[in-house]
């Protein structure tokens, strides 16, 4: 993964994060990669709640594209 975020002791009731990035591509493979590698695993130690993220930039439109997804242990 690009990124990982796990919250402090005392913010345990937030959810850990799981972000991946892309260049032209599309949230959906940004996605499919995060559970393709097993990145959630990662974070297994992690008891809470745990979302994954896809972001996509598209050169050509300089816009950005994300979806979150909650992670189903």
């Amino acid at each position: 993964a690009d990124l990982v975020f796990i919250p402090r002791k005392r913010f345990m009731d937030k959810p850990a994060l799981v972000v991946e990035l892309k260049w032209d591509k599309s949230v959906r493979a940004a996605l499919d990669q995060i559970r393709d590698r097993k990145y959630p695993e990662s974070v297994a130690c992690y008891a809470g709640e745990l979302l994954l993220v896809g972001i996509n930039y598209n050169e050509k439109t300089k816009e950005h594209e994300c979806r979150i997804e909650k992670y189903e242990k």
